[in-house]
Parts: C-alpha cells; sequence; structure tokens
C-alpha cells in the first residue's frame, strides 16, 4: 500500500534534460519521494534561492548558466543551509578538492550511480541532523525560559554555586536563608551560609565533585541565618548547567520526620509487589541513565531479555497463583545468578531482564548462560507437582550508537525470540545476540527463492481499500494491495524484497498472481450485484512483458468478467524509463477494454510530458501532495492547477493518503474526484466497505 515518504525538494543544475531526468529516476528509484526543478538561467537560480526551501542541489560539471562556481556563489551569499554535490564526467581528485573548497559538500562520477546515490543519502541525514539540532536549539531555549519560570515558582528552595558562590537562588531559597535582596546573596559562599559544624561536610561534598563524582545522599546540614537563627536541612547536590556554565544545584529541604517515610515509598514504587525485583518504570529509567552515560563516555554496558518458553501454556495447567509461585521462584534464580553491579528487572508476565552497567556482551553471555543452565536444571514445585521450565534470552550491546531505551529493550526482545528459529531451539532455552544489520540489496537469487516459496506454499494475502468519489457518483472502487508472509510470520509488501533491476521474472510473477486471484474475486464479489471496480499496480516487468495481454485476456473471459472492471495502474518513473513500453501496454490494455492510471504523478521534472504518449484515464497524485496542500495558499495553488490542467486533458485525479478530516475540504476546493486513505479505511481482506455512507 502507499507509503507516506518525505518529499526531497531537489535543485538540477544540468544542460542536458535528459541527464537530469535520470537523476530524478535515481531517487525515485530509491524511495525518495522527489520535488525536482531544472535551473535554466542564473536568475533563475536566484529566484529558486528565493522562493523555497531546497533539500539539496545537484549540478553538473559542464559549461552552463550559471557555472558550477556561481551557483556555489550565490548559495553562500544567500547563506543557504543547501547541500551541494557536484556531478562530473570521471573521478577527479583536484577537481573534488577545488569544488569541496568552494562550498560544495562533494563531487561525485555521474555514471557512478551507486557512490552518487550513497553521497546524496548521506548529505540529506546530514542535512536532517543539523535542521534537528538547530530546531532542538529552540526548544531548548523556550525550555530555558520555562525552567527559569519554574524555578521561580517553586516552593523548594533552590540555588545554583560555581566554585563555592551563589549564581542564582530563587525566591524560596531567598526566604529560606533569610535574605530579601538576591544581589545579597549573589556570589556569597555557600560555606558563609551555614554554621561551623556543617561546613567541613559541606566541603568534603565539593571534594567528591570535583573529582567527578556525585553524592549519593542528601547532605544534613544546619543554615545560620542573618538574624541568628539555624534550620536544619538536608541538601541534595547534582550537577547542572546555569547560564551555560558547569555548576551545582542545591536543593535544600527543612528536615522534617517524614524524609524516611517518603524515602521508604520511593523504593517501594521502584519495586515489583510480586518478585521484589525493580519494575519496569526503575529499569527503564536506569537503562536511559546507562545508554546516556556509555554514549558520554564510550564505555561498555549490556542488556538481557529473559523470556519464559511456553509459559502462557504452561500457566493454564497451573492457574494463576500456581504462575505467580513459579513467576517468585524464577524471579529468585534470576537474582542469584546475577552479580551485585547488575540490575534485575521484572519486565511483563513472562519476561526479565539483567542490565549490567559495566558489562560487555561476553561477560552477559556467561552470566546468561549459568542462568539458562540452572533454570534448565531447576524443578519448580507448584502445590506438589513439578514443573519444568527453559528460557531463551536475547542479549543487546549498549553501544555509543545505541537507541533510546526502549528500542534497545526491543532488540533484546528480537534476539530472544529468535532463539526458537535457530536449528535444535525450537522450544527456546537457548541464548542470542543482536547483531546489527547492515542495509544491503541482498542477493537477488535468496530473494527470488523466499518468494517462489510463498507463491508456492500460498503465503500470499489480497487486501482491498476504498477510493471514494467526492462528487457523489455512488460508485465502487477498490484498489487491491498483496502482502506477504515473511520469516516472522508479518505481512509485508513481496515489492520490497526486490533490489532494483532483479531479480529478474520475479516481480512479474508477483503481477500475475496479484492480477489471477483479483480476479476471481472480483467475479464473485460482482455477482452478488456489485458494480465493483478494481485498481491493480504492475511492474516495470509486466510493461515491458508483450505476452501480458494476451494472457489477461484469457483470464478475463475465463473468469466471464468485463475489461472495464479492471483500472491498471502504473508508476510514473516506470512510465518516463519506459515510455515506448508503456505507451504499448496501454494500447493493448485499452483493446481489452481495460482502464489506466498513472500513480505517483508529479514527480518528474515534466511530468505533464509522459501523458503527452499515454492514454490514461485516472491519475493519482504523488502522496507528498496531501502534506503539502495543507501547508500554504502557494501549494495549495499549486496542486489546484496541476489538478485543472489535468482536468481539461479529460482525466479524472485521485488524491492518496489521507488520513484525516481536516483535509477534506481543501481537496474538494482543489476540485479532486477521488480520495483514498486510511480516513476512510485501512486495506482490509474483504470488500466491505459501505459507499452509502457519504451519501
Amino acid at each position: 500500500m502507499p507509503q507516506k515518504t518525505e518529499t526531497i525538494h531537489l535543485l538540477l543544475l544540468d544542460p542536458s534534460q535528459n541527464d537530469a531526468e535520470q537523476v530524478v529516476s535515481l531517487l525515485r528509484n530509491a524511495g525518495r519521494a522527489t520535488r525536482a526543478h531544472r535551473v535554466t538561467s542564473p536568475e533563475d537560480l536566484q529566484d529558486a534561492l528565493g522562493s523555497g526551501a531546497w533539500d539539496l542541489m545537484l549540478i553538473r560539471d559542464a559549461e552552463q548558466e550559471p557555472s558550477p562556481e556561481e551557483a556555489l556563489d550565490q548559495i553562500r551569499r544567500q547563506d543557504k543551509d543547501l547541500p551541494t554535490i557536484l556531478m562530473t564526467a570521471s573521478e577527479d581528485g583536484e577537481r573534488r578538492s577545488a569544488i569541496m573548497e568552494r562550498g560544495a559538500q562533494d563531487a561525485v562520477p555521474f555514471d557512478n550511480s551507486t557512490l552518487l546515490r550513497q553521497v546524496i543519502d548521506r548529505e540529506l541525514a546530514n542535512l536532517g541532523e543539523r535542521r534537528q539540532r538547530r530546531s532542538l536549539s529552540g526548544h531548548l531555549r523556550d525550555a530555558e525560559q520555562r525552567c527559569h519560570l519554574l524555578l521561580e515558582s517553586s516552593k523548594d528552595a533552590i540555588a545554583y554555586i560555581n566554585d563555592g558562590l551563589h549564581v542564582y537562588a530563587n525566591q524560596s531559597y531567598l526566604e529560606l536563608l533569610g535574605y530579601e535582596d538576591p544581589d545579597d546573596l549573589l556570589a556569597l559562599p555557600v560555606l558563609d551560609t551555614l554554621d561551623s559544624g556543617s561546613q567541613q561536610h559541606f566541603k568534603e561534598a565539593m571534594k567528591q565533585f570535583r573529582e567527578g563524582e556525585e553524592p549519593q545522599e542528601p547532605l544534613t546540614v544546619t543554615i545560620e541565618r542573618p538574624d541568628g537563627e539555624t534550620i536544619e536541612v538536608t541538601a541534595e547536590l547534582s550537577a547542572a548547567t546555569y547560564d551555560g556554565e558547569p555548576c551545582i544545584q542545591i536543593v535544600a529541604r527543612p528536615v522534617q520526620d517524614s524524609a524516611e517515610l517518603a524515602e521508604k515509598l520511593r523504593e517501594i514504587s521502584s519495586k515489583d509487589v510480586l518478585t521484589g525485583l525493580y519494575n519496569r518504570h526503575h529499569l527503564m529509567d536506569t537503562l536511559s541513565q546507562t545508554i546516556a552515560r556509555v554514549q558520554k563516555d564510550g564505555s561498555d554496558a549490556a542488556l538481557a531479555y529473559i523470556a519464559l518458553d511456553e509459559f502462557v501454556h504452561k500457566k493454564t495447567q497451573i492457574g494463576i497463583s500456581g504462575a505467580d509461585l513459579v513467576i517468585g521462584d524464577m524471579a529468585g534464580l534470576i537474582a542469584a545468578c546475577a552479580r551485585e553491579d547488575q540490575v534485575v528487572a521484572r519486565l511483563s508476565d513472562d519476561a526479565f531482564c539483567i542490565l549490567g552497567p559495566q558489562d560487555t556482551v561476553e561477560s552477559m553471555k556467561e552470566v546468561a548462560e549459568t542462568l539458562r543452565k540452572r533454570v534448565e536444571d531447576h524443578l519448580f514445585d507448584v502445590s506438589g507437582r513439578t514443573l519444568q521450565l527453559t528460557v531463551s534470552i536475547g542479549i543487546a550491546a549498549i553501544t555509543e550508537n545505541a537507541p533510546q531505551a526502549e528500542d534497545l529493550v526491543g532488540r533484546a526482545h528480537t534476539a530472544a525470540d529468535e532463539v526458537r528459529q535457530q536449528e535444535g531451539h525450537e522450544a527456546g532455552n537457548g541464548i542470542n545476540v543482536h547483531e546489527p544489520q547492515l542495509q544491503s540489496q541482498g542477493s537477488a537469487d535468496g530473494t527470488a527463492d523466499a518468494i517462489q516459496q510463498a507463491l508456492d506454499n500460498d503465503q500470499f494475502r489480497l487486501l482491498f481499500q476504498p477510493i471514494i468519489n467526492l462528487r457523489g457518483e455512488g460508485e465502487e472502487h477498490y484498489e487491491a494491495f498483496v502482502r506477504m508472509l515473511d520469516e516472522h510470520g508479518k505481512e509485508v509488501s513481496p515489492y520490497d524484497f526486490l533490489p532494483p533491476g532483479g531479480p529478474v521474472n520475479t516481480a512479474a510473477k508477483i503481477d500475475r498472481w496479484v492480477v489471477l486471484q483479483t480476479i476471481k474475486q472480483l467475479a464473485s464479489h460482482r455477482s452478488k450485484g456489485h458494480e465493483t471496480r478494481l485498481f491493480l499496480n504492475v511492474t516495470a516487468e509486466t510493461v515491458q512483458d508483450q505476452t501480458f495481454p494476451s494472457w489477461l485476456g484469457v483470464a478475463l473471459k475465463a473468469a466471464r468478467l468485463p475489461g472495464d472492471s479492471l483500472i491498471f495502474q502504473i508508476a510514473e518513473r516506470d512510465a518516463t524509463t519506459y515510455l515506448k513500453q508503456a505507451r504499448d501496454f496501454c494500447g493493448a490494455l485499452r483493446e481489452l477494454h481495460c482502464s489506466l492510471s498513472i500513480t505517483h504523478f508529479g514527480g518528474a521534472l515534466n511530468p505533464f510530458n509522459t501523458l503527452k504518449h499515454l492514454d490514461v484515464d485516472y491519475v493519482k497524485l504523488d502522496g507528498s501532495y496531501t502534506d503539502e496542500i495543507q501547508k500554504n495558499e502557494e501549494s495549495r495553488q499549486t496542486v489546484k492547477e496541476m489538478i485543472q490542467t489535468l482536468h481539461q486533458q479529460g482525466r479524472l485525479t485521485v488524491m492518496p493518503l489521507v488520513e484525516s478530516a481536516s483535509v477534506l475540504a481543501t481537496i474538494w476546493q482543489a476540485g479532486v474526484n477521488y480520495i483514498q486513505g486510511y480516513y476512510l479505511q485501512a486495506p482490509t481482506p474483504d470488500m466491505d466497505y459501505d459507499f452509502g455512507e457519504g451519501d
């Protein structure tokens, strides 16, 4: 089904229209929705830079106006954060160095499409990080302002000290120490506010901070106010920053009898009631702190996810109370195997975690193996009945590239699940270490085998999503999607497994399976009185397959299904790349009375040029336009003009990825004929949408 992708706004400086189209196709084939503009003059470049936010500029190293150097100078003069890549005729180190000195991010041979795509990916990722950093800086300023307001309004007495001197104190702190004017406290040494008995205690705490250690417990000190009154307080000290400078935060609270009770309540809130181990909340907090520490100092840490094998089934045998006894015993085994420096927590009904703040993967594996063997050998006693259990343990390293806590737990969880897929571990009882996977195209032969196996074993499913006529003509349209069950039993698109350009004929096999199964289901559905029509996607392989139209004719005849009940969709990038074959394909399907549609329309440099050669009835706009139409009046006008042009050509328009009611009014005003998206209904196995709802 269509997926939302972030649209890349691309500037192209290339004297060749065909080469520019080739670059756009490269990005689109890599899965990037692209909105491109080809610069034709220095004035055009100046207007383009001043009129929009661009994500990338690609410049052909050729004689043209403006030259690559002039374009880079213009970008620098306008102070634009626009990554620029020079596409050269060949590998040239001197030219690359010179152009990068001028401000370009890189220079890549034009005919090395793989390297060009990789460099583009890198620069877009870097741009995204810079934009995120700027956004976060703004959020940080806002947060600092809000924090200052919170500090001022807080009932807790809070102050910041630098080199032993007060640099900030809120109103509650001033009142606690007996000062009215903040200026009287600023630059005053903290020791001057304490009695003689507390000063040495406070000096020792400051020494700990200088040595890089924070006091584990709050200090109990006595404040000596200017009027001679003394107040015993607990002072919580922590490292902080104030006005960008490192300092120490003090939170001072008068000693109360309830302090011990509060500490006990804090401890109870972090423990699992049944097992006495730490609970999920405490684990996630500690894990987040560990990840932050590892990313800061590059030290080692590891997480083990411990899943009880087939526990849900065993729970039905021993009952809830028996299950609680087993969980309690299991917690004891895990705690006994873990070291003192490790954090043991119960994550869910049948899962535990061990967090090793100082562990490598190897040292965690040793603990995990000890635990696995001990559980395997242990006999659980449940009301006189003996029960044996095993565990599957997944281990994830915590490195400087570690994700957030939830995602890291997910890595370890996935590794535990994969134990049962290992040879000899079908019932679990094993250990598996998460290994980050490199993104790659994979083996074409392996991909073909996996898809062929899915076809042979009936591992494909059809889903249908309604397409609604906004003009209320009561038509019933669906788009058909295919899903394949992957090795984990999850539904995925089989086309996602296919690398660009291969394996040969595999996409065509999937297309034919989809068409054949769709024809069967549609014929059955129409026999019940429905006048339903289906949109079917076909790949570039099928567009080039000259035998497909005759095969389709036989299939339609066998099912006694009229050709006009099917609307075949061709992606714009495929139509542009194989324009002659697409024209012949459309002509052959016209003879069968089938309708035709172009999808992802609007991403090419000159999208209407493609339509000059193809006789299509429908045009489905690229999903990025659904977002852009909501941004501003300029974007809405651009989409509206495109739709008006399509209508003047006699083509019906479809807007995909409609996910909320808020965009409907804008789409209606733009004149779109049909809409599709999760707002109406997600793809489902049945064609059961009530098309009368909108009447």
